[in-house]
């Protein structure tokens, strides 16, 4: 039993007291000073328009502080405007004659121009996916009269979308090596079937650029565009293959000529493939299966194909030996090349 005395309270009751007591001081606010709560000094706060106390950490509105005024939120309308604003600040210049402003333009440079916004501007829309894409940079390049110039060196376009496996896309320079993307989309360099080609497409230009050190790839459609990831790099060495075993799902073109050595129906056709080939004077290892695939399909020999190249290169052209990359030479005698550190002919 508990007994109380009249005019106390039990020792807990006090505790309670007190407690309110210290908390009722420690937020009372305090007239004195800058701080409304313990007269410390005012710093600016980390918030805009807000002191905070240098003492105590506590923060109260500045009531010097003006108000910002808030821009309007961002909308294609007001984009539309400061385009406009934008292209008027250029007329009245300086750049009043920079290529695009003026409307007298020839009618190549509004084709370029009209490709360089398909290609650069509208391609910005739509489906883009940060975490697993790369934007390509844009590559704009001018001639000597400052006229836009072509950048795409090759392409390739899906013309089905049955791939039964097997399909292989390589990139090759000579001395540097050759880049295998391949139908498997648990390769690391692999890529996918979508559920049309436009998906498909959009896979192949996705995983190219992500791994690759030679080229930009471009997707439109059923379309993948490749451009020089490097000033340094010649287009004219560049190489694009494609082996699509099977039905024929793949198709690809370099300087607009198509390499499909399935597409070949004459020995001229032999002759621009040779052309193109020997651009750079060189044949790669995959141009050297390229050229023997068109070959076999168009039943020429070997000592025909070396005329072919001597009408057009002489005995200057070279070809990459497969083993150890040497620039072999051509012995004509023999219809062939010849490594000298394998001592293997080519």
């Amino acid at each position: 039993m508990i007994t109380f005395i009249k005019g106390s309270l039990p020792r807990g009751r006090m505790g309670i007291r007190r407690g309110r007591k210290e908390a009722h001081e420690n937020l009372s606010i305090s007239e004195e000073g800058d701080c409304p709560r313990c007269g410390g000094e005012s710093v600016d706060s980390s918030i805009s328009g807000f002191l905070t106390c240098s003492r105590c950490d506590y923060e109260w509105k500045d009531p010097d502080a003006v108000p910002e005024e808030k821009a309007p939120p961002p909308n294609y309308r007001r984009d539309e405007e400061l385009l406009n604003e934008f292209k008027q600040e250029l007329e009245s210049g300086e750049l009043k004659d920079l290529l695009g402003i003026e409307k007298n333009l020839s009618s190549e440079q509004e084709q370029s121009l009209g490709r360089l916004q398909g290609k650069w501007m509208d391609g910005m829309q739509g489906q883009f996916n940060a975490a697993v894409e790369e934007r390509t940079p844009l590559s704009i390049t001018f001639d000597d009269d400052d006229n836009l110039v072509e950048t795409t060196v090759a392409s390739m376009t899906l013309v089905a979308n049955d791939f039964d496996g097997g399909e292989e896309i390589r990139l090759e320079y000579p001395g540097i090596g050759t880049e295998f993307y391949i139908f498997d989309e648990d390769s690391e360099t692999g890529w996918s079937r979508g559920r049309t080609a436009e998906d498909t497409a959009r896979s192949i230009a996705n995983v190219i650029n992500r791994h690759s050190q030679l080229v930009y790839a471009n997707n439109e459609g059923c379309k993948v565009s490749f451009e020089m990831r490097s000033g340094d790099l010649s287009a004219a060495s560049l190489v694009l293959f494609v082996d699509d075993p099977g039905g024929t799902d793949i198709i690809f073109e370099k300087g607009g000529v198509s390499l499909d050595y399935r597409q070949a129906v004459s020995l001229d056709d032999y002759r621009v493939a040779v052309e193109i080939v020997l651009e750079d004077g060189i044949i790669s290892p995959s141009e050297d299966q390229l050229l023997w695939a068109m070959r076999q399909h168009l039943g020429i020999d070997d000592a025909k194909h070396v005329r072919i190249i001597m009408e057009h290169f002489g005995d200057k052209a070279l070809k990459e030996c497969p083993n150890c990359g040497t620039m072999s030479e051509l012995y004509p005698e023999y219809s062939a090349w010849y490594c000298q550190p394998c001592e293997d002919w080519l």
